[in-house]
């Protein structure tokens, strides 16, 4: 059975291993200090990013999920943004990353977000299955100008 907990000062180490698995799996390079900078984020609760961490029946780290909350001009309440999704290689297709996805769902129809909303690779077709399964598509482009 897979539990999933806010991600604590206490989950670094394992923490690191599936952020590190998630970069890879999008080919991204990120250099050490802004890992250490996005795990202070999550880990600080007046941050606005938020974690969770998806544990196997032995306790075993085996999935995370970052989101946030953000204004929009479409709505008086929040959206919020998924922002990662991991699931270890080992256990995709088990429900680890439903059940994050249920996590993030859950915490922002608590605090009152008016849509749940993220960003896939298009060639990413193994999470695309889920999420066609729990998610609409908003059927929007996305673009972007690198700033860095």
């Amino acid at each position: 059975m897979t539990t999933i907990a806010p991600i604590t000062a206490d989950d670094r180490a394992e923490w690191d291993a599936l952020w590190r698995g998630y970069l890879a799996f999008y080919e991204a390079d990120l250099d050490d200090a802004t890992t250490a900078a996005t795990f202070r984020r999550i880990v600080d609760p007046g941050s606005g990013i938020r974690g969770a961490i998806a544990r196997d029946d032995r306790g075993a780290a085996v999935g995370i999920v970052h989101w946030l909350t953000h204004q929009g001009t479409w709505t008086t309440t929040d959206y919020c943004y998924l922002e990662d999704l991991f699931v270890a290689p080992g256990v995709r297709g088990g429900g680890v990353g439903r059940a994050l996805i249920a996590h993030v769902r859950a915490w922002a129809e608590q605090h009152g977000s008016a849509k749940l909303y993220w960003l896939t690779a298009e060639s990413n077709t193994t999470a695309r299955g889920l999420y066609d399964r729990v998610a609409s598509r908003s059927g929007m482009i996305h673009y972007e100008i690198d700033l860095d």
